[in-house]
C-alpha cells in the first residue's frame, strides 16, 4: 500500500530481483500512503483513457465514479464495509502468479509500467534506452555468468587486516552494498536547513532485527531457509557444498551479532531515539577497531566536524564484533553481501535463487515478474528522473496539477478549522500547530528541476556495470550534500510512483504524477468520490505532520518540543486508543498487528478521512449540491466512503501478510478501511448503522 513520512533513518529500495536494499538517501523513512509502492492524479489524452479502461469498466458505466462492479451487496456495509465496498473486486481480481498481493495500487502501477516500457523501447541510444536494453539482454548476461563479480571478489579475498577491511567496506558502500553500517546525508534535526553526516545501523540480510530472534516455528523455518539460501549463493560462485554451509553459518552468526545491537523497528519510530549528534572525534573513540576517519576519506566525503550517530550502541557493538572475528569470517560476510546485492544483475541461476528466498519464501510469490517489468523497475530505480521526465511529458497535464493543488488547499483549510475547534488542546499549542500548518509546502507531480545524469556512464550491453555506475553516482551525490543547505525542491520518489509522502524535516507533502489517476482521481467521477479517494490521501499526508512522529517537528522541520506537557499527555491518551484498537486486528491466524508500529499511519488514515469529508461538505454546500440526492443509488456521503474504501481493494498472500505485519508501519488494507469507518459517527449516519452493528461507531478512536 502507500502513503508515508520519513520516520526511520533509511528506506528500502526494492531491487528488481526481489531483495529489499537499504539505501542511504533519506534521513527518515517516508510516511507514505501504502506499503512499498505509492499514489497519484488524473492524466490527459490517450494515457488517461488507457488508465480509465484498465482500472475498471465501472468508471465508465457509473455516473458517480463508484465502481459498482466492486460492490458485494450480499454484505451489509454496517457489518463489514471493506467486504461491501470491495467484495466483487476481490472475487474478480485474483493475485497474478508474479505478485505477492494485488490491489488497486498494483493495477495502476502496472498501467504506469506499460507506459514506461513504451518510452524505454523508443528511447534509442539515450541513457535510459541503453540502460533498459542492457537489462533486457539476457543472452549476454547469462553468457557472463558470475564473471562480473570477480574483480570485487578478488579484492575481498585479499583482505589481511582491519585497515583493508575498512577500505573494502568503503568500496562496497560506494556501490550501494549495505555492509556493517549505513552512511548517509540527512537534514540536521536540530537545524533542518543544513545536511549533516549520519551513521546508522545496517549490515543484515533479513528484513529487520527481530527476524533473527523470534522463537515461533515459522520464524525458525525462515532462518533455516535463509542460511540454506546463503549457502546456495556461495555454491554458485564455486564454493563446495560443505564449505558453503560453513560460510553461511558464519554469515548468520555475524548478522545475528549486528542485529542484537540494532534498535528494533518500533523503537526507531521515535525520531528522538535516532538523534545523537556528536563531534567526529567522539565517533572515532567509539570504534577504535574501525577507522572511521580513513573510511570518510576513502568514500571521498566532504570535510565535516560533527555528525549524527543514530544508534551509538550499534557502533560500539559493531566494534566489538570486528575485534572478536577473524579476517576469514569478515571475508565470508563481505563476499555474501556482494554476491547477494548483485544477484539480480547476473545470470539466471543467481536471479532465480535470489527470487526463491526473498520473494517466494518471504512473500509467497510463486513466479518471477516478466523481464521487461524488472527492467522498467531497474531503470526507474537508477535513472528515475530521466525516465520520469519522459513519463510526465506523456501523461501529466498542468490542469491535473492545478486541480490537485486546489483540493490540497481546501483540505488544509479543513485542518485549520479542525485545530481551532479541538477541545483537548490548549490555545498556546493550537497557535503553534496553526503556524506549522501554514508553513506546509506542497509538491505536485514532478520536480521543478530535473536531476542531471550526464556524468553517469551508461554502456550498451553492460547491465552489471551500468547499475553500479548509476549507484555510485547516487551515493556520491548524497554524500556531497553534507554541510550544504537542504534542497527542499528535491523529491524522494520518482514521478511514475503510485504513492505520496510527507517529509517532517522539510514540512512538505509530495504527490508524484503516478498516483494522480483513476481510481484516485478522475474528471469523470463525482466530487464525492474524488474527495473520498485522493482527498483522503491528501488528508493522510497532511495529518502525518501532526501524528506521533510528525508532531515532534516544528514548522521549519526542526525536531523541537512545541507542546505543553498537558497537551502532550492528552495526545498520548488519544493515540493509545488507536494503539489498542489496531493491536487487536489479526491479518492471518496467529499474527496480530503491532499497534505501536502502525500508530503513525493509523493516525494519518483516521485523521485524513475526517479532513477530506469536512472539505467535501464545504465544497458541496458552496456548489449548492444536495447532501441527500442520490446518484447510482448513493448519497454524496455514501459515494465519499465508497471512493475511500475502493482504493484499498486488495488480495494478499498469507506469507506477505505475515511479513508485513512484522515490518510494515501500515495496517493491511482491510483494517485501513474497517478500522477507519468504525471510528466515524459520520459513516454510521451515512449508512444508517445501528448500535450492535460491527461498523457502528460506539466510541470511535480519534486524535485529529
Amino acid at each position: 500500500m502507500m502513503f508515508s513520512s520519513r520516520a526511520l533513518k533509511r528506506r528500502y529500495r526494492g531491487k528488481p530481483g526481489g531483495k529489499p536494499v537499504q539505501t542511504r538517501f533519506l534521513p527518515f523513512e517516508f510516511h507514505a500512503l501504502g506499503s512499498r509502492f505509492s499514489a497519484g492524479l488524473s492524466t490527459v489524452g490517450n494515457v488517461a483513457f488507457l488508465v480509465l479502461l484498465t482500472c475498471g469498466a465501472a468508471f465508465a458505466q457509473s455516473q458517480s465514479g463508484v465502481d459498482l462492479s466492486a460492490i458485494d451487496s450480499s454484505v451489509s456495509p454496517c457489518a463489514d464495509f471493506y467486504q461491501y465496498a470491495c467484495g466483487g473486486w476481490l472475487k474478480n481480481n485474483p493475485i497474478p502468479p508474479d505478485q505477492s498481493s494485488w490491489g488497486r495500487f498494483n493495477v495502476l502501477n502496472d498501467n504506469n509500467q506499460a507506459i514506461l516500457r513504451k518510452i524505454l523501447e523508443d528511447a534509442g541510444d539515450s541513457k535510459i534506452g541503453l540502460f533498459y536494453s542492457s537489462c533486457m539482454d539476457e543472452t549476454e548476461i547469462d553468457k557472463l555468468g558470475a564473471q562480473p563479480l570477480q574483480p570485487e571478489l578478488d579484492h575481498i579475498s585479499a583482505i589481511k587486516n582491519k585497515q583493508e577491511l575498512m577500505e573494502e567496506v568503503a568500496r562496497l558502500h560506494e556501490r550501494g552494498v549495505d555492509v556493517l553500517f549505513n552512511f548517509s546525508s540527512s537534514a540536521d534535526l536540530n537545524d533542518a536547513s543544513v545536511e549533516i553526516a549520519n551513521i546508522d545501523q545496517g549490515g543484515i540480510g533479513l528484513p529487520e532485527k527481530d527476524y533473527y530472534f523470534r522463537s515461533d516455528a515459522k520464524s525458525e523455518e525462515i532462518r533455516k531457509k535463509y542460511v540454506d539460501h546463503v549457502a546456495k549463493m556461495f555454491e554458485l560462485i564455486g564454493v563446495s557444498h560443505d564449505e558453503a554451509a560453513k560460510k553461511a553459518a558464519i554469515v548468520m552468526s555475524i548478522e545475528t551479532a549486528l542485529a542484537k545491537v540494532s534498535l528494533d523497528i518500533t523503537a526507531r519510530r521515535d525520531p528522538k531515539s535516532l538523534l545523537h549528534e556528536m563531534p567526529k572525534a567522539e565517533l572515532l573513540k567509539m570504534s577504535p577497531d574501525f577507522n572511521f576517519a580513513q573510511y570518510f576519506a576513502a568514500v571521498h566525503a566532504p570535510a565535516f566536524s560533527k555528525l549524527n550517530v543514530a544508534v551509538p550502541s550499534f557502533v560500539t557493538g559493531m566494534n566489538s564484533a570486528i575485534a572478536a572475528r577473524s579476517m576469514n569470517e569478515w571475508r565470508d560476510y563481505l563476499t555474501w553481501h556482494w554476491v547477494s546485492d548483485s544477484a539480480h544483475l547476473l545470470s539466471k541461476p543467481f536471479v532465480e535463487e535470489n527470487f526463491d528466498f526473498y520473494s517466494r519464501t518471504l512473500s509467497g510469490t510463486p513466479q518471477m515478474r516478466p523481464r521487461w517489468k524488472r527492467c522498467v523497475s531497474a531503470t526507474d530505480s537508477e535513472l528515475g528522473e530521466a525516465l520520469g521526465q519522459k513519463f510526465v511529458e506523456k501523461t501529466f497535464g498542468e490542469q491535473g496539477k492545478e486541480r490537485t493543488l486546489a483540493m490540497v488547499h481546501e483540505i488544509e483549510d479543513a485542518m485549520e478549522k479542525d485545530i481551532e475547534s479541538i477541545k483537548w488542546m490548549s490555545p498556546e499549542t493550537k497557535q503553534k500547530a496553526l503556524i506549522k500548518l501554514k508553513k506546509v509546502t506542497n509538491k505536485i507531480g514532478y520536480p521543478d528541476k530535473w536531476r542531471d545524469y550526464s556524468s553517469v556512464n551508461i554502456v550498451a550491453g553492460d547491465y552489471f556495470g551500468n547499475w553500479y555506475r548509476a549507484t555510485e553516482f547516487e551515493a556520491k551525490r548524497q554524500w556531497d550534500k553534507i554541510g550544504k543547505p537542504v534542497d527542499r525542491g528535491e523529491w524522494g520518489m520518482t514521478p511514475p510512483t503510485v504513492n505520496a509522502y510527507y517529509d517532517p524535516s522539510e514540512n512538505n507533502i509530495n504527490f508524484p504524477a503516478g498516483i494522480l489517476q483513476p481510481p484516485f482521481y478522475s474528471n469523470q467521477s463525482s466530487d464525492a468520490v474524488n474527495y473520498g479517494a485522493v482527498g483522503a490521501v491528501i488528508g493522510h499526508e497532511l495529518t502525518h505532520g501532526f501524528d506521533d512522529e510528525g508532531r515532534q517537528f516544528d514548522g521549519d522541520g526542526n525536531l523541537k518540543d512545541w507542546w505543553t506537557k498537558t497537551d502532550e499527555q492528552q495526545f498520548n491518551t488519544l493515540a493509545d486508543c488507536l494503539v489498542n484498537e489496531y493491536g487487536g486486528f489479526s491479518p492471518i491466524p496467529g499474527v496480530e498487528l503491532n499497534g505501536k508500529l502502525t500508530l503513525g499511519e493509523n493516525t494519518a488514515d483516521n485523521g485524513g478521512i475526517h479532513l477530506a469529508l469536512a472539505a467535501l461538505i464545504v465544497d458541496l454546500k458552496k456548489k449548492g449540491v444536495s447532501l441527500t440526492e442520490k446518484t447510482d443509488g448513493f448519497t454524496p456521503e455514501q459515494q465519499f466512503f465508497l471512493g475511500f474504501g475502493q482504493i484499498w481493494c486488495q488480495n494478499q498472500r498469507p506469507e506477505q501478510a505475515r511479513m508485513l505485519a512484522q515490518v510494515d508501519p501500515h495496517s493491511p488494507s482491510r483494517f485501513r478501511v474497517d478500522g477507519v469507518v468504525s471510528n466515524m459517527p459520520e459513516f454510521s449516519t451515512a449508512f444508517a448503522c445501528k448500535p450492535g452493528d460491527k461498523m457502528y461507531a460506539v466510541k470511535g478512536c480519534r486524535v485529529w
